[in-house]
């Protein structure tokens, strides 16, 4: 079959970009995602808080697909760019005239010994998945006090800041509760600190000496052994590595995450063992296929993997696609906005918002984002999911 444009990916990415391209006037698109249930993950740290149930981040993703567009419900084998072709895994051939690739990102639970039977204990959970976000709820509830861990790889992540979000919703919680004083809270962060925006790093800071966490920046969970419940850390240092071993009572991980195996073992990749997209971080291009684009999470323009970030690129990608089928130079641009919405405690919220420059970027008028605000808290529980559903997949935010 032919399509004049294939989004691969029906996920946020997609699903905005393939809704824009259709207000745009573009006809003959195609959206290839093997799943039927779409879900917010934003939300995913607030159902492992307890907040609010997983069924308010799920919708069918049959509803969310614009009209017009034609949903080829199959997953993705391989892309061969110098055809110009998409194959399917039931044997489906695509062909496009330009392909805009945003399947996401995969968890990697196996590049860490143990990660995934940890996962299946009763010690350990993740908000990175729909079906453990839940699980994070339950152990936080029934935890009495003693040693709670919370890990993030040093790889890019999406939603980088929802680790910490994890570490200070269960403090505050424990400490509502009164058994914080009983804890030993650990956060353990392949990165080189809290935040890398040097304005809101020093309210993250403050968070931290709050609640008592003890922080161990440069440090990367690399075992875990679910049956003792002891887990291994390396810091890395200009001194060399360090091991060291922790015992817990609690884990809470994000795991490490790669780019889909289509895209990292094929010629999509920029051949790291990750396998992200090569874009020109502007224009969203990739590097070696004009008729390529790529964004969301999947892609290695320097900037967090957020909703917040894909809701600023997928205008710049439906603008660009629509320009190269035309005639005219792709010439949309953009500036690497992302925001993280951080949760600090139950009812305040830090809200970050940062571009290519590491510099604050505030969008909201009036309000000062560089300290934790009640008002916010609201805007993540209540107001952004009713944007993502109601405007931002639909093209309209």
């Amino acid at each position: 079959m032919h399509h004049r444009i294939v989004i691969i990916g029906g996920g946020t990415a997609g699903l905005s970009v393939a809704a824009r391209l259709r207000r745009l006037g573009m006809a003959d698109v195609a959206l290839v995602e093997p799943a039927g249930t779409h879900y917010y993950q934003p939300l995913f740290t607030l159902v492992g808080a307890g907040v609010v149930p997983l069924s308010r981040s799920v919708r069918n993703e049959a509803d969310l697909v614009p009209p017009g567009v034609a949903w080829i419900r199959d997953a993705v084998a391989a892309v061969e760019p110098a055809e110009r072709l998409v194959q399917t895994e039931s044997g489906a051939r695509i062909h496009y005239d330009v392909l805009v690739c945003c399947p996401g990102v995969e968890l990697a639970w196996d590049l860490v010994p143990g990660l995934a039977e940890a996962m299946a204990s009763p010690h350990a959970s993740s908000n990175y998945a729909p079906g453990l976000a839940d699980k994070t709820r339950r152990l936080l509830e029934r935890f009495e006090g003693g040693q709670a861990l919370f890990c993030a790889p040093a790889t890019p992540i999406k939603c980088p800041g929802a680790p910490q979000k994890a570490a200070y919703l269960a403090s505050d919680s424990w400490r509502r509760r009164g058994i914080l004083s009983k804890s030993t809270v650990r956060y353990v962060t392949g990165a080189g600190g809290i935040f890398g925006v040097e304005e809101f790093a020093r309210v993250l800071e403050g968070v931290i000496e709050r609640y008592g966490i003890a922080t161990h920046f440069s440090t990367e969970l690399v075992e875990v052994d679910p049956d003792s419940r002891k887990a291994t850390v390396e810091h890395r240092g200009p001194q060399g590595s360090e091991r060291q071993v922790l015992a817990y009572d609690l884990l809470h991980v994000a795991p490490p995450q790669r780019a889909p195996r289509f895209v990292r073992e094929g010629p999509l990749s920029d051949g790291s063992p990750l396998g992200w997209v090569p874009v020109d971080r502007h224009h969203l291009r990739h590097v070696r296929h004009p008729e390529v684009f790529a964004l969301g999470d999947v892609c290695d323009a320097p900037t967090s993997k957020t909703g917040a970030a894909i809701r600023r690129q997928a205008p710049v990608v439906a603008e660009n696609v629509r320009a190269l089928l035309v005639g005219e130079e792709p010439t949309a641009h953009y500036d690497g906005y992302a925001a993280c919405p951080i949760t600090t405690a139950y009812g305040r919220l830090l809200l970050a918002e940062f571009d290519y420059s590491l510099r604050p970027h505030p969008t909201l008028p009036f309000l000062d984002t560089t300290r934790e605000r009640a008002d916010l808290w609201w805007l993540k529980r209540s107001l952004l999911p009713a944007f993502y559903w109601h405007a931002m997949i639909r093209g309209r935010g």
